[in-house]
Protein backbone atom coordinates (compact mmCIF):
# COMPACT_ATOMS: atom_id res chain seq x y z
CA UNK A 1 0.00 0.00 0.00
CA UNK A 2 1.38 3.37 -0.90
CA UNK A 3 2.11 6.00 1.72
CA UNK A 4 -0.72 8.21 0.31
CA UNK A 5 -3.32 5.49 0.77
CA UNK A 6 -2.13 4.81 4.29
CA UNK A 7 -2.50 8.52 5.06
CA UNK A 8 -6.13 8.51 3.73
CA UNK A 9 -7.24 5.56 5.88
CA UNK A 10 -5.71 7.06 8.96
CA UNK A 11 -7.79 10.25 8.60
CA UNK A 12 -9.77 10.93 11.81
CA UNK A 13 -13.17 12.74 11.87
CA UNK A 14 -13.60 15.53 14.44
CA UNK A 15 -15.02 14.26 17.74
CA UNK A 16 -17.71 16.98 17.87
CA UNK A 17 -19.40 15.70 14.75
CA UNK A 18 -20.12 12.26 16.22
CA UNK A 19 -21.34 13.83 19.43
CA UNK A 20 -23.67 16.12 17.50
CA UNK A 21 -25.12 13.17 15.61
CA UNK A 22 -25.66 11.22 18.80
CA UNK A 23 -27.32 14.18 20.48
CA UNK A 24 -29.63 14.65 17.44
CA UNK A 25 -30.64 10.99 17.49
CA UNK A 26 -31.28 11.09 21.22
CA UNK A 27 -33.32 14.30 20.86
CA UNK A 28 -35.39 12.68 18.11
CA UNK A 29 -36.03 9.65 20.31
CA UNK A 30 -37.03 11.89 23.22
CA UNK A 31 -39.38 13.82 20.94
CA UNK A 32 -40.98 10.62 19.72
CA UNK A 33 -41.32 9.31 23.27
CA UNK A 34 -42.79 12.62 24.41
CA UNK A 35 -45.22 12.64 21.53
CA UNK A 36 -46.25 9.07 22.28
CA UNK A 37 -46.68 9.94 25.96
CA UNK A 38 -48.72 13.01 25.03
CA UNK A 39 -51.00 11.13 22.66
CA UNK A 40 -51.42 7.97 24.68
CA UNK A 41 -51.33 9.38 28.19
CA UNK A 42 -52.19 13.05 28.30
CA UNK A 43 -54.19 13.70 25.14
CA UNK A 44 -55.60 10.40 23.98
CA UNK A 45 -59.03 11.71 22.84
CA UNK A 46 -57.97 11.99 19.21
CA UNK A 47 -56.71 8.41 18.90
CA UNK A 48 -59.65 7.12 20.91
CA UNK A 49 -62.09 8.89 18.60
CA UNK A 50 -60.32 7.52 15.56
CA UNK A 51 -60.38 4.02 16.97
CA UNK A 52 -63.97 4.16 18.11
CA UNK A 53 -65.08 5.51 14.74
CA UNK A 54 -64.19 2.12 13.29
CA UNK A 55 -66.58 0.17 15.51
CA UNK A 56 -68.45 2.36 18.04
CA UNK A 57 -71.78 4.00 17.27
CA UNK A 58 -74.31 6.06 19.24
CA UNK A 59 -77.81 5.03 18.18
CA UNK A 60 -81.15 6.56 19.08
CA UNK A 61 -83.67 4.56 21.09
CA UNK A 62 -87.12 5.63 19.97
CA UNK A 63 -89.78 6.26 22.59
CA UNK A 64 -93.06 4.42 22.27
CA UNK A 65 -95.90 6.79 21.46
CA UNK A 66 -98.66 6.75 24.05
CA UNK A 67 -101.90 4.91 23.32
CA UNK A 68 -105.16 6.70 22.66
CA UNK A 69 -108.14 4.95 24.27
CA UNK A 70 -111.84 5.66 24.60
CA UNK A 71 -113.59 6.31 27.89
CA UNK A 72 -113.86 2.54 28.52
CA UNK A 73 -110.15 1.93 27.74
CA UNK A 74 -110.84 0.50 24.28
CA UNK A 75 -107.71 1.15 22.14
CA UNK A 76 -108.12 3.71 19.37
CA UNK A 77 -104.46 4.27 18.43
CA UNK A 78 -101.61 1.81 19.05
CA UNK A 79 -97.91 1.95 18.19
CA UNK A 80 -96.52 -1.31 16.78
CA UNK A 81 -92.79 -2.02 16.22
CA UNK A 82 -91.60 -2.07 12.59
CA UNK A 83 -88.21 -2.31 10.87
CA UNK A 84 -86.62 0.39 8.74
CA UNK A 85 -83.58 -0.13 6.50
CA UNK A 86 -80.72 2.20 7.37
CA UNK A 87 -77.04 2.45 6.46
CA UNK A 88 -73.74 3.88 7.63
CA UNK A 89 -72.12 5.29 4.47
CA UNK A 90 -68.74 5.38 6.23
CA UNK A 91 -68.86 1.58 6.57
CA UNK A 92 -70.45 0.73 3.22
CA UNK A 93 -68.84 -1.92 1.04
CA UNK A 94 -71.15 -2.60 -1.87
CA UNK A 95 -70.84 -3.84 -5.43
CA UNK A 96 -72.88 -2.53 -8.38
CA UNK A 97 -74.78 -5.82 -8.45
CA UNK A 98 -75.68 -5.50 -4.77
CA UNK A 99 -76.78 -1.88 -5.33
CA UNK A 100 -79.15 -3.01 -8.05
CA UNK A 101 -80.60 -5.83 -5.94
CA UNK A 102 -81.01 -3.51 -2.94
CA UNK A 103 -82.77 -0.88 -5.07
CA UNK A 104 -85.13 -3.50 -6.50
CA UNK A 105 -86.06 -4.81 -3.06
CA UNK A 106 -86.74 -1.32 -1.74
CA UNK A 107 -88.51 -0.23 -4.93
CA UNK A 108 -86.10 2.68 -5.30
CA UNK A 109 -84.08 4.14 -8.15
CA UNK A 110 -80.48 2.87 -8.33
CA UNK A 111 -79.21 6.44 -8.53
CA UNK A 112 -81.15 7.39 -5.41
CA UNK A 113 -79.64 4.47 -3.46
CA UNK A 114 -76.12 5.32 -4.67
CA UNK A 115 -76.58 8.96 -3.69
CA UNK A 116 -77.66 8.06 -0.15
CA UNK A 117 -74.75 5.68 0.30
CA UNK A 118 -72.17 7.88 -1.40
CA UNK A 119 -71.29 10.34 1.36
CA UNK A 120 -68.63 8.70 3.59
CA UNK A 121 -68.84 11.57 6.09
CA UNK A 122 -72.35 10.55 7.13
CA UNK A 123 -72.69 7.92 9.81
CA UNK A 124 -76.41 7.29 9.41
CA UNK A 125 -78.99 7.49 6.64
CA UNK A 126 -82.42 5.92 6.14
CA UNK A 127 -82.91 3.98 2.91
CA UNK A 128 -86.56 2.90 3.38
CA UNK A 129 -88.73 3.18 6.44
CA UNK A 130 -91.37 1.00 8.04
CA UNK A 131 -91.08 -2.14 5.95
CA UNK A 132 -92.94 -5.44 6.31
CA UNK A 133 -90.86 -7.94 8.34
CA UNK A 134 -90.39 -10.35 5.43
CA UNK A 135 -89.02 -7.61 3.16
CA UNK A 136 -86.68 -6.31 5.86
CA UNK A 137 -85.32 -9.86 6.29
CA UNK A 138 -84.58 -10.11 2.55
CA UNK A 139 -82.56 -6.88 2.69
CA UNK A 140 -80.39 -8.23 5.50
CA UNK A 141 -79.89 -11.48 3.58
CA UNK A 142 -77.97 -9.49 0.96
CA UNK A 143 -75.15 -9.24 3.54
CA UNK A 144 -74.07 -5.71 2.59
CA UNK A 145 -71.58 -4.28 5.12
CA UNK A 146 -72.94 -1.02 6.58
CA UNK A 147 -76.61 -1.78 5.82
CA UNK A 148 -78.70 -2.66 8.87
CA UNK A 149 -82.21 -2.51 10.35
CA UNK A 150 -83.45 0.23 12.64
CA UNK A 151 -86.37 -0.51 14.98
CA UNK A 152 -89.15 2.10 14.83
CA UNK A 153 -92.87 2.30 15.63
CA UNK A 154 -95.84 2.65 13.33
CA UNK A 155 -99.29 3.84 14.38
CA UNK A 156 -102.26 1.51 13.95
CA UNK A 157 -105.89 2.65 14.25
CA UNK A 158 -108.30 -0.22 15.04
CA UNK A 159 -111.45 1.78 14.17
CA UNK A 160 -110.16 3.04 10.81
CA UNK A 161 -112.51 5.47 9.06
CA UNK A 162 -115.02 5.47 11.94
CA UNK A 163 -112.63 7.43 14.19
CA UNK A 164 -110.39 9.01 11.55
CA UNK A 165 -111.59 12.61 11.96
CA UNK A 166 -111.26 12.48 15.74
CA UNK A 167 -107.94 10.66 16.11
CA UNK A 168 -106.10 11.84 12.99
CA UNK A 169 -102.79 10.19 12.14
CA UNK A 170 -99.00 10.45 12.47
CA UNK A 171 -96.31 10.88 9.83
CA UNK A 172 -93.39 8.58 9.07
CA UNK A 173 -91.48 10.15 11.98
CA UNK A 174 -94.32 9.24 14.36
CA UNK A 175 -95.28 12.89 14.80
CA UNK A 176 -98.94 13.91 14.94
CA UNK A 177 -100.25 15.32 11.66
CA UNK A 178 -104.00 15.73 12.15
CA UNK A 179 -106.76 15.96 14.76
CA UNK A 180 -105.96 14.80 18.32
CA UNK A 181 -102.69 13.14 17.27
CA UNK A 182 -101.55 16.67 16.40
CA UNK A 183 -103.24 18.53 19.26
CA UNK A 184 -101.73 16.26 21.95
CA UNK A 185 -98.45 15.42 20.21
CA UNK A 186 -96.32 16.58 23.15
CA UNK A 187 -98.28 14.35 25.54
CA UNK A 188 -98.24 11.30 23.29
CA UNK A 189 -94.76 11.50 21.74
CA UNK A 190 -92.47 11.04 24.74
CA UNK A 191 -88.71 11.64 24.45
CA UNK A 192 -86.24 9.36 22.62
CA UNK A 193 -83.15 7.97 24.37
CA UNK A 194 -79.72 6.89 23.12
CA UNK A 195 -77.10 4.19 23.72
CA UNK A 196 -73.54 3.43 22.63
CA UNK A 197 -72.97 0.11 20.87
CA UNK A 198 -70.22 -1.78 19.06
CA UNK A 199 -70.99 -2.87 15.50
CA UNK A 200 -69.19 -5.29 13.22
CA UNK A 201 -68.30 -4.60 9.59
CA UNK A 202 -71.78 -5.71 8.50
CA UNK A 203 -73.41 -3.09 10.69
CA UNK A 204 -74.74 -5.64 13.16
CA UNK A 205 -74.72 -4.76 16.86
CA UNK A 206 -72.46 -7.16 18.70
CA UNK A 207 -72.24 -5.46 22.08
CA UNK A 208 -74.03 -2.79 24.14
CA UNK A 209 -71.44 -0.52 25.70
CA UNK A 210 -73.51 1.94 27.71
CA UNK A 211 -76.90 3.58 28.00
CA UNK A 212 -76.55 7.31 27.51
CA UNK A 213 -80.16 8.36 28.02
CA UNK A 214 -83.22 6.27 28.76
CA UNK A 215 -86.25 6.90 26.50
CA UNK A 216 -89.36 8.37 28.07
CA UNK A 217 -92.46 6.77 26.57
CA UNK A 218 -95.49 8.92 25.76
CA UNK A 219 -98.46 9.08 28.10
CA UNK A 220 -101.81 7.47 27.40
CA UNK A 221 -104.63 9.78 26.28
CA UNK A 222 -108.15 8.87 27.43
CA UNK A 223 -110.92 10.33 25.31
CA UNK A 224 -114.50 11.08 26.22
CA UNK A 225 -115.57 9.12 23.13
CA UNK A 226 -117.63 5.96 23.64
CA UNK A 227 -116.66 3.48 20.91
CA UNK A 228 -120.07 1.78 20.83
CA UNK A 229 -121.90 5.07 20.38
CA UNK A 230 -119.32 6.23 17.84
CA UNK A 231 -119.82 3.13 15.66
CA UNK A 232 -123.60 3.35 15.66
CA UNK A 233 -123.42 7.10 14.98
CA UNK A 234 -121.12 6.62 11.99
CA UNK A 235 -123.30 3.78 10.66
CA UNK A 236 -126.50 5.83 10.76
CA UNK A 237 -124.85 8.91 9.24
CA UNK A 238 -123.41 6.81 6.41
CA UNK A 239 -126.84 5.30 5.75
CA UNK A 240 -128.50 8.75 5.63
CA UNK A 241 -125.88 10.33 3.36
CA UNK A 242 -126.26 7.42 0.92
CA UNK A 243 -130.08 7.39 1.10
CA UNK A 244 -130.39 11.11 0.37
CA UNK A 245 -127.43 11.22 -2.04
CA UNK A 246 -125.92 14.02 0.01
CA UNK A 247 -122.62 15.79 -0.50
CA UNK A 248 -121.55 15.33 3.14
CA UNK A 249 -122.83 14.90 6.66
CA UNK A 250 -121.92 15.39 10.28
CA UNK A 251 -123.22 14.33 13.68
CA UNK A 252 -122.25 14.96 17.30
CA UNK A 253 -123.42 13.21 20.47
CA UNK A 254 -122.80 15.37 23.54
CA UNK A 255 -123.21 14.46 27.20
CA UNK A 256 -125.53 17.18 28.49
CA UNK A 257 -124.38 16.67 32.08
CA UNK A 258 -120.59 16.75 31.64
CA UNK A 259 -120.07 18.50 28.29
CA UNK A 260 -118.10 15.50 27.00
CA UNK A 261 -118.26 14.56 23.31
CA UNK A 262 -119.34 10.90 23.28
CA UNK A 263 -119.34 10.58 19.48
CA UNK A 264 -118.46 12.70 16.47
CA UNK A 265 -118.72 11.45 12.88
CA UNK A 266 -118.20 13.01 9.46
CA UNK A 267 -118.64 11.95 5.87
CA UNK A 268 -116.83 11.64 3.58
CA UNK A 269 -114.19 9.94 5.70
CA UNK A 270 -110.87 8.16 5.09
CA UNK A 271 -108.93 5.18 6.42
CA UNK A 272 -106.06 6.44 8.56
CA UNK A 273 -104.32 3.05 8.26
CA UNK A 274 -104.06 3.27 4.48
CA UNK A 275 -103.12 6.66 3.15
CA UNK A 276 -101.57 5.58 -0.15
CA UNK A 277 -104.22 7.33 -2.26
CA UNK A 278 -105.99 9.47 0.25
CA UNK A 279 -107.44 12.91 -0.46
CA UNK A 280 -106.24 15.57 2.02
CA UNK A 281 -109.67 17.24 1.78
CA UNK A 282 -111.21 14.22 3.49
CA UNK A 283 -109.14 14.78 6.64
CA UNK A 284 -111.17 17.87 7.56
CA UNK A 285 -113.32 17.38 10.64
CA UNK A 286 -116.36 19.20 9.28
CA UNK A 287 -118.25 19.04 12.58
CA UNK A 288 -115.59 21.24 14.21
CA UNK A 289 -114.02 23.29 11.41
CA UNK A 290 -116.75 23.88 8.82
CA UNK A 291 -119.32 26.65 9.21
CA UNK A 292 -122.91 26.81 8.00
CA UNK A 293 -126.01 28.93 8.52
CA UNK A 294 -128.07 27.12 11.17
CA UNK A 295 -131.48 28.10 9.85
CA UNK A 296 -134.45 27.47 12.11
CA UNK A 297 -132.37 25.69 14.74
CA UNK A 298 -131.55 29.22 15.92
CA UNK A 299 -135.18 30.18 16.66
CA UNK A 300 -135.15 28.81 20.24
CA UNK A 301 -132.38 31.29 21.15
CA UNK A 302 -134.43 34.18 19.73
CA UNK A 303 -137.38 33.12 21.88
CA UNK A 304 -135.12 32.62 24.92
CA UNK A 305 -133.78 36.17 24.55
CA UNK A 306 -137.32 37.56 24.38
CA UNK A 307 -138.46 35.52 27.41
CA UNK A 308 -135.43 36.67 29.40
CA UNK A 309 -136.12 40.30 28.49
CA UNK A 310 -139.79 39.97 29.48
CA UNK A 311 -140.89 40.99 25.99
CA UNK A 312 -143.10 37.91 25.55
CA UNK A 313 -144.46 34.89 27.40
CA UNK A 314 -144.99 31.41 25.95
CA UNK A 315 -148.68 32.28 25.53
CA UNK A 316 -148.14 35.65 23.82
CA UNK A 317 -149.86 35.73 20.42
CA UNK A 318 -147.94 36.66 17.28
CA UNK A 319 -149.85 37.35 14.08
CA UNK A 320 -148.00 35.67 11.21
CA UNK A 321 -150.67 36.14 8.51
CA UNK A 322 -150.52 36.45 5.56
CA UNK A 323 -147.33 34.39 5.73
CA UNK A 324 -144.98 37.08 4.45
CA UNK A 325 -143.52 40.33 5.74
CA UNK A 326 -141.67 43.09 3.92
CA UNK A 327 -138.86 44.94 5.66
CA UNK A 328 -137.33 47.68 3.56
CA UNK A 329 -136.91 46.20 0.09
CA UNK A 330 -136.81 42.58 1.32
CA UNK A 331 -139.66 40.14 1.90
CA UNK A 332 -139.49 37.13 4.18
CA UNK A 333 -141.85 34.16 3.98
CA UNK A 334 -143.24 31.21 5.89
CA UNK A 335 -143.26 27.87 4.07
CA UNK A 336 -146.87 27.39 5.36
CA UNK A 337 -148.83 30.52 6.34
CA UNK A 338 -150.36 29.96 9.77
CA UNK A 339 -152.13 33.08 11.01
CA UNK A 340 -152.12 33.87 14.75
CA UNK A 341 -149.65 31.73 16.74
CA UNK A 342 -148.54 31.70 20.34
CA UNK A 343 -144.80 32.00 20.97
CA UNK A 344 -144.74 28.28 21.75
CA UNK A 345 -146.41 27.57 18.41
CA UNK A 346 -143.87 29.77 16.60
CA UNK A 347 -141.29 27.17 17.65
CA UNK A 348 -143.60 24.22 17.04
CA UNK A 349 -144.56 25.34 13.52
CA UNK A 350 -141.17 26.98 12.86
CA UNK A 351 -142.60 30.29 11.69
CA UNK A 352 -140.06 32.68 10.18
CA UNK A 353 -142.51 35.58 10.44
CA UNK A 354 -143.15 34.86 14.10
CA UNK A 355 -139.43 34.64 14.93
CA UNK A 356 -138.70 37.84 13.00
CA UNK A 357 -141.44 39.79 14.81
CA UNK A 358 -140.18 38.56 18.18
CA UNK A 359 -136.61 39.58 17.31
CA UNK A 360 -137.64 43.03 16.05
CA UNK A 361 -139.41 43.67 19.37
CA UNK A 362 -136.02 43.41 21.12
CA UNK A 363 -133.06 45.79 21.21
CA UNK A 364 -130.41 44.33 18.90
CA UNK A 365 -127.98 44.24 21.81
CA UNK A 366 -130.32 41.92 23.76
CA UNK A 367 -130.50 39.30 20.99
CA UNK A 368 -126.78 39.60 20.29
CA UNK A 369 -126.02 39.14 23.99
CA UNK A 370 -127.75 35.76 24.21
CA UNK A 371 -126.19 34.53 20.95
CA UNK A 372 -122.78 35.63 22.13
CA UNK A 373 -123.11 34.10 25.59
CA UNK A 374 -124.04 30.68 24.19
CA UNK A 375 -120.77 30.68 22.26
CA UNK A 376 -121.61 31.83 18.75
CA UNK A 377 -118.84 33.91 17.21
CA UNK A 378 -116.13 32.45 19.48
CA UNK A 379 -114.23 29.14 19.33
CA UNK A 380 -115.76 26.43 21.55
CA UNK A 381 -112.34 25.75 23.16
CA UNK A 382 -112.60 21.99 22.73
CA UNK A 383 -108.84 21.63 22.24
CA UNK A 384 -109.33 20.36 18.68
CA UNK A 385 -106.97 22.00 16.16
CA UNK A 386 -108.56 24.34 13.63
CA UNK A 387 -111.94 24.65 15.33
CA UNK A 388 -114.15 27.28 13.74
CA UNK A 389 -115.32 30.35 15.64
CA UNK A 390 -118.23 31.13 13.35
CA UNK A 391 -119.49 34.57 12.43
CA UNK A 392 -121.63 36.81 14.62
CA UNK A 393 -121.43 40.42 13.53
CA UNK A 394 -121.48 43.26 16.06
CA UNK A 395 -125.05 44.29 16.88
CA UNK A 396 -124.23 47.93 16.14
CA UNK A 397 -124.00 47.04 12.43
CA UNK A 398 -127.35 45.22 12.20
CA UNK A 399 -130.05 46.65 9.97
CA UNK A 400 -133.69 45.71 10.71
CA UNK A 401 -133.79 43.11 7.92
CA UNK A 402 -130.60 41.56 9.27
CA UNK A 403 -131.99 41.40 12.80
CA UNK A 404 -135.11 39.73 11.39
CA UNK A 405 -133.22 37.11 9.35
CA UNK A 406 -130.80 36.51 12.22
CA UNK A 407 -133.77 35.37 14.31
CA UNK A 408 -134.21 32.32 12.09
CA UNK A 409 -130.58 31.55 11.41
CA UNK A 410 -129.59 33.55 8.33
CA UNK A 411 -126.72 36.03 8.46
CA UNK A 412 -124.92 34.02 11.14
CA UNK A 413 -122.59 31.04 10.74
CA UNK A 414 -121.79 28.33 13.28
CA UNK A 415 -120.06 24.96 13.48
CA UNK A 416 -121.98 21.82 14.39
CA UNK A 417 -120.01 21.59 17.65
CA UNK A 418 -120.97 25.16 18.56
CA UNK A 419 -124.63 24.44 17.83
CA UNK A 420 -124.70 21.23 19.89
CA UNK A 421 -123.02 22.97 22.80
CA UNK A 422 -125.37 25.95 22.63
CA UNK A 423 -128.40 23.65 23.01
CA UNK A 424 -127.02 22.53 26.36
CA UNK A 425 -128.55 25.65 27.95
CA UNK A 426 -132.03 24.18 27.34
CA UNK A 427 -131.00 20.78 28.71
CA UNK A 428 -129.26 22.07 31.87
CA UNK A 429 -131.68 24.75 33.08
CA UNK A 430 -129.72 27.60 31.55
CA UNK A 431 -126.07 26.61 32.05
CA UNK A 432 -123.54 26.45 29.21
CA UNK A 433 -121.12 23.58 29.81
CA UNK A 434 -117.49 23.66 28.59
CA UNK A 435 -117.13 21.08 25.84
CA UNK A 436 -114.30 18.53 25.71
CA UNK A 437 -113.07 15.53 23.73
CA UNK A 438 -111.01 14.34 26.70
CA UNK A 439 -112.63 12.31 29.46
CA UNK A 440 -113.39 14.32 32.58
CA UNK A 441 -112.83 12.92 36.05
CA UNK A 442 -115.21 15.40 37.64
CA UNK A 443 -118.26 17.33 36.56
CA UNK A 444 -117.34 20.68 35.01
CA UNK A 445 -119.01 23.84 36.23
CA UNK A 446 -121.10 25.67 33.64
CA UNK A 447 -121.78 29.34 33.02
CA UNK A 448 -125.34 30.57 33.49
CA UNK A 449 -126.72 32.11 30.31
CA UNK A 450 -130.49 32.16 30.91
CA UNK A 451 -132.69 31.54 33.92
CA UNK A 452 -133.98 28.03 34.76
CA UNK A 453 -137.55 29.24 34.11
CA UNK A 454 -136.66 30.40 30.59
CA UNK A 455 -134.75 27.18 29.83
CA UNK A 456 -137.67 25.03 30.98
CA UNK A 457 -140.17 27.08 28.98
CA UNK A 458 -138.16 26.69 25.77
CA UNK A 459 -137.67 22.99 26.55
CA UNK A 460 -141.47 22.53 26.57
CA UNK A 461 -141.70 24.31 23.20
CA UNK A 462 -139.00 22.06 21.74
CA UNK A 463 -140.92 19.03 22.96
CA UNK A 464 -143.97 20.28 21.08
CA UNK A 465 -141.89 20.55 17.89
CA UNK A 466 -141.31 16.77 17.74
CA UNK A 467 -144.93 15.82 18.34
CA UNK A 468 -147.75 15.70 15.77
CA UNK A 469 -148.39 19.27 14.68
CA UNK A 470 -144.66 20.08 14.86
CA UNK A 471 -141.95 19.98 12.19
CA UNK A 472 -140.16 16.85 13.44
CA UNK A 473 -142.43 13.99 14.54
CA UNK A 474 -139.91 11.61 12.93
CA UNK A 475 -137.45 12.53 15.69
CA UNK A 476 -139.51 10.71 18.35
CA UNK A 477 -137.95 7.80 20.25
CA UNK A 478 -139.94 4.94 21.71
CA UNK A 479 -139.96 5.10 25.52
CA UNK A 480 -138.39 8.55 25.82
CA UNK A 481 -139.59 12.14 25.74
CA UNK A 482 -137.70 14.11 23.11
CA UNK A 483 -137.16 17.84 22.57
CA UNK A 484 -135.55 19.37 19.51
CA UNK A 485 -135.69 21.69 16.54
CA UNK A 486 -135.37 21.27 12.79
CA UNK A 487 -133.47 23.54 10.44
CA UNK A 488 -133.56 23.83 6.64
CA UNK A 489 -131.34 26.55 5.22
CA UNK A 490 -130.40 27.44 1.68
CA UNK A 491 -126.65 27.35 1.06
CA UNK A 492 -124.73 30.48 0.21
CA UNK A 493 -123.54 30.49 -3.39
CA UNK A 494 -121.63 33.44 -4.75
CA UNK A 495 -123.19 36.66 -3.45
CA UNK A 496 -126.57 35.12 -2.69
CA UNK A 497 -128.35 31.89 -1.83
CA UNK A 498 -128.58 28.85 -4.08
CA UNK A 499 -132.07 27.98 -5.28
CA UNK A 500 -131.69 24.20 -4.89
CA UNK A 501 -128.89 23.55 -2.40
CA UNK A 502 -129.79 23.04 1.26
CA UNK A 503 -128.35 22.13 4.63
CA UNK A 504 -130.81 19.95 6.56
CA UNK A 505 -130.35 19.95 10.32
CA UNK A 506 -131.82 18.73 13.57
CA UNK A 507 -130.66 19.34 17.15
CA UNK A 508 -132.34 17.80 20.15
CA UNK A 509 -131.92 16.18 23.54
CA UNK A 510 -133.42 13.44 25.71
CA UNK A 511 -134.91 12.38 28.00
CA UNK A 512 -136.81 15.64 28.58
CA UNK A 513 -137.50 14.83 32.24
CA UNK A 514 -133.75 14.69 32.97
CA UNK A 515 -131.71 15.46 29.82
CA UNK A 516 -128.67 13.25 29.36
CA UNK A 517 -127.72 13.42 25.67
CA UNK A 518 -127.68 16.15 23.03
CA UNK A 519 -127.50 15.03 19.38
CA UNK A 520 -126.89 17.42 16.48
CA UNK A 521 -127.16 16.28 12.85
CA UNK A 522 -126.53 18.02 9.53
CA UNK A 523 -126.93 16.57 6.05
CA UNK A 524 -125.24 18.73 3.42
CA UNK A 525 -126.93 19.05 0.03
CA UNK A 526 -129.38 16.13 -0.02
CA UNK A 527 -130.38 15.52 -3.66
CA UNK A 528 -132.76 12.54 -3.54
CA UNK A 529 -135.90 14.69 -3.35
CA UNK A 530 -136.32 15.32 0.38
CA UNK A 531 -134.41 18.21 1.92
CA UNK A 532 -136.41 19.42 4.95
CA UNK A 533 -134.71 18.90 8.29
CA UNK A 534 -137.72 17.04 9.64
CA UNK A 535 -137.56 14.48 6.83
CA UNK A 536 -133.79 14.16 6.36
CA UNK A 537 -131.98 14.87 9.65
CA UNK A 538 -134.65 14.09 12.27
CA UNK A 539 -134.82 10.32 11.50
CA UNK A 540 -131.04 10.07 11.93
CA UNK A 541 -131.37 11.79 15.31
CA UNK A 542 -134.10 9.34 16.32
CA UNK A 543 -132.10 6.20 15.51
CA UNK A 544 -128.87 7.46 17.08
CA UNK A 545 -130.58 8.79 20.20
CA UNK A 546 -132.56 5.58 20.72
CA UNK A 547 -129.49 3.33 20.60
CA UNK A 548 -127.22 5.69 22.53
CA UNK A 549 -129.69 5.96 25.42
CA UNK A 550 -129.87 2.17 25.61
CA UNK A 551 -126.08 1.81 25.46
CA UNK A 552 -125.86 4.13 28.47
CA UNK A 553 -128.79 2.39 30.21
CA UNK A 554 -130.67 5.67 30.64
CA UNK A 555 -134.07 4.91 32.23
CA UNK A 556 -137.11 5.58 29.98
CA UNK A 557 -139.38 8.47 30.93
CA UNK A 558 -142.32 7.65 28.64
CA UNK A 559 -144.46 4.62 27.82
CA UNK A 560 -143.29 2.35 25.01
CA UNK A 561 -146.26 3.42 22.86
CA UNK A 562 -145.43 7.11 23.08
CA UNK A 563 -144.41 7.52 19.41
CA UNK A 564 -147.33 9.13 17.56
CA UNK A 565 -146.85 9.99 13.91
CA UNK A 566 -149.37 12.14 12.04
CA UNK A 567 -151.67 10.33 9.59
CA UNK A 568 -150.31 10.02 6.09
CA UNK A 569 -153.11 12.23 4.78
CA UNK A 570 -152.05 15.13 7.00
CA UNK A 571 -149.66 17.50 5.14
CA UNK A 572 -146.14 17.59 6.52
CA UNK A 573 -145.28 20.79 8.37
CA UNK A 574 -142.14 22.15 6.76
CA UNK A 575 -139.89 25.10 7.23
CA UNK A 576 -137.54 26.75 4.78
CA UNK A 577 -135.47 29.91 4.85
Amino acid sequence: MSPAAQSLFSLQLPAWRSRLLLIGLLAWLVALAGRALYLQGLHNDFLQRKGESRYSRVIEISATRGMIVDRNKEPLAISTPVESVAASPADIEITPEQTLRLANLLEMNVGEVSKKLGDPKREFVYLKRQLPPELAAKVIELGIPGVFLQREHRRYYPAGEVMAHIIGFTGVDDKGQEALELAFDDTLAGKPGSRRVIKDRLGQIIEDVESIQQPQNGRMLTLAIDTKIQHLTFRELKKAVAEHRANAGGIIVLDAVTGEVLAMANLPSYNSNNRGNFDPKRTRNRAVTDLFEPGSTLKPFTVAAALEAGAVTPESVIQTAPGQMTIGNRTIHDAHPQGALTVAQVIQKSSNIGAAKIALALPSETLWGVLHRVGFGTPPSSGFPGEGSGRLRAYSTWRPIEQATMSYGHGISVSLLQLARAYSIFATDGELKPVTLIKRDARAEGTRVISPATAQAVRRMLEMAVQPGGTAPRAQVMGYRIAGKTGTARKIEGKGYASNKYVSAFVGFAPVSSPRLIVAVIIDEPTAGQYYGGAVAAPVFSRVMAEALRVLAVPPDAPVNNVVLPPAIVPEIREEV
